[in-house]
């Protein structure tokens, strides 16, 4: 209680609070606006936030990344384009209800399963941290390294139909982070003999490239869009309390949510279609869903809302993002000398406690603004794209240059942004190149720290952490590389089946 209470004093400071209510606020706005998104807005922002106080500058990234799938619910119910990647889903049952002529039913539902589905999630994770606190001195190098080992695994098998372009996409942010200087001996690794490639890729020029300057380039590409909407009328307050009808659903939807989101490389996405598909299976009417069932809206609602405080799990205890915004976010803790891992949680729980309540009051923050101001924000869907696009383009080039004050920077940057229009053109995933810089570089280090004990191939496994995560690691990848084959092998004979009924027609 008293680390608690401590956790609670971190953030009765006016800059933090400043900070929350930017955050928060800020994240439901970008959130609205169709083809931005919390990476780009975090991607801009982060030059800003090491200039700050690490728990301002963390607190200020938590409020966008957790407000704004509130903000992408309401393009997504209204004009049925998602405003977040993450509510794609929302559209399924969202849209259908507000074409129906219930909108603001519909938005009552989102934002309030969103809501109920973050505290339940954040208060099983306060409740968790202390079993966290005694678990994390089990993890050495060995246990650590393997974990990172694990992450790229999971990345790699989340994209399911793209698992060899997702290993070949973190194979190439691997590569990225051994440019430049290597940590131990400091000798040139991969530079040329150029100055500009000597300090080697700085992930935040990699990541304003990959997804700030190619979201600008792709809307400033593509034709102008500003759609319309009409005003909502009603009682939004009275419409989130319908949420409290689908409790079930609710407090499935977040178990979801944390489970998932607590594996590094899950995420939103798949608690997200666990939990629609519980929701369609347990059901009274499940032919409503995908044309305007309220389940399916909790359900969907509900779970990705529950896992950006789970995703800070992994973060916390083991340094280990498990997608692209917690790996931006990591680089603000080593900017501030605060290093994730399992002495944070033995040493600053307190730091722990107060980064979860400031995810508790931004949620409050979020639902008091969404009640008041969803008319208002109305208006921000409005906003051409084009003008977007040259906005995000300025403000990306002019973070990237304060970095170092590097013109180099801005080209390096640029040239990641090209590459980044392409692989969205190609529709390949760009998160592995991220998370395999961040987690390339753990690898390598507790990889050379751990071999000073290691004598044979088994010391490696030898504690019961290490030899369950290596046992992990083997099963997925035997069970993804049996399933590809067992789907390769039902192809063939459909295949065969389809050619012999061909040739017994033309007989």
């Amino acid at each position: 209680m008293d680390t608690y209470i401590s956790g609670l004093q971190m953030l009765a400071h006016f800059d933090i609070m400043i900070a929350l209510l930017v955050g928060s606020v800020g994240g439901v706005i970008i959130g609205a606006i169709p083809g931005v998104g919390p990476p780009v807005a975090i991607a801009i922002l982060l030059p800003a936030t090491f200039a700050m106080p690490p728990l301002v500058g963390l607190t200020l990234l938590l409020g966008i990344y957790g407000s704004s799938m509130f903000g992408g619910a309401l393009p997504a119910i209204l004009i049925n384009t998602p405003g977040t990647a993450v509510n794609a889903l929302t559209t399924y049952d969202g849209y259908p209800m507000a074409r129906d002529g219930n909108p603001l039913r519909a938005l009552g539902l989102a934002y309030g399963a969103s809501f109920v589905s973050a505290i339940l999630s954040i208060v099983a994770l306060i409740l968790l941290s202390p079993l966290l606190a005694r678990i994390a001195p089990m993890f050495g190098s060995r246990e650590i390294f393997l974990a990172a080992l694990l992450g790229i695994v999971l990345v790699v098998l989340a994209h399911r139909g793209q698992t060899f372009s997702a290993a070949m996409l973190a194979g190439l942010g691997v590569f990225l982070g051994t440019v430049g200087l290597e940590p131990v001996k400091y000798t040139q690794r991969f530079t040329f003999g150029t100055d500009i490639l000597s300090s080697g890729f700085d992930l935040i020029v990699v990541v304003m490239g990959l997804f700030a300057l190619s979201q600008a380039f792709t809307l400033m590409a593509d034709p102008e869009t500003a759609p319309d909407t009409k005003p909502l009328n009603g009682s939004m307050f009275r419409a989130m309390l319908e949420v409290f009808r689908f409790k079930r659903l609710a407090a499935a939807g977040s178990g979801f949510g944390v489970l998932m989101g607590m594996i590094p490389g899950v995420g939103e996405f798949t608690a997200q279609f666990l939990s629609y598909t519980y929701a369609q299976k347990t059901s009274k009417a499940p032919e409503m869903f995908g044309n305007g069932s309220p389940e399916g809206l909790v359900a969907s609602e509900s779970a990705n809302n529950a896992v950006p405080a789970a995703a800070m799990i992994p973060l916390l205890a083991l340094g280990i993002p498990g997608e692209a915004l917690t790996a931006m976010m990591l680089s603000v803790f080593y900017v501030h000398n605060v290093v994730p891992g399992p002495g944070l949680f033995q040493n600053q729980l307190d730091l722990v406690y107060a980064l979860y309540t400031a995810l508790i009051i931004l949620n409050v923050i979020v639902v008091i603004f969404m009640i008041f101001a969803s008319n208002w924000l109305l208006q921000i869907i409005r906003v051409p794209t084009r003008f977007l696009g040259l906005a995000i383009l300025i403000l990306s080039f002019v973070g990237v240059y304060t970095l170092r004050n590097s013109v180099g920077d801005c080209v390096i940057a640029a040239g990641f942004g090209l590459l980044g229009v392409v692989l969205k053109r190609q529709n390949l995933p760009v998160v592995p190149i991220i998370l395999g810089m961040v987690l390339g570089g753990i690898m390598e280090t507790k990889l050379r720290s751990a071999m000073g004990r290691v004598r044979t191939p088994l010391d490696f496994v030898d504690r019961p952490i290490a030899a369950i995560i290596a046992i992990a690691i083997f099963l997925l990848v035997v069970t993804h590389i049996w399933g590809v084959l067992r789907e390769r092998r039902k192809g063939l004979s459909e295949d065969q089946h389809d050619h012999d009924m061909h040739d017994t027609q033309q007989r």
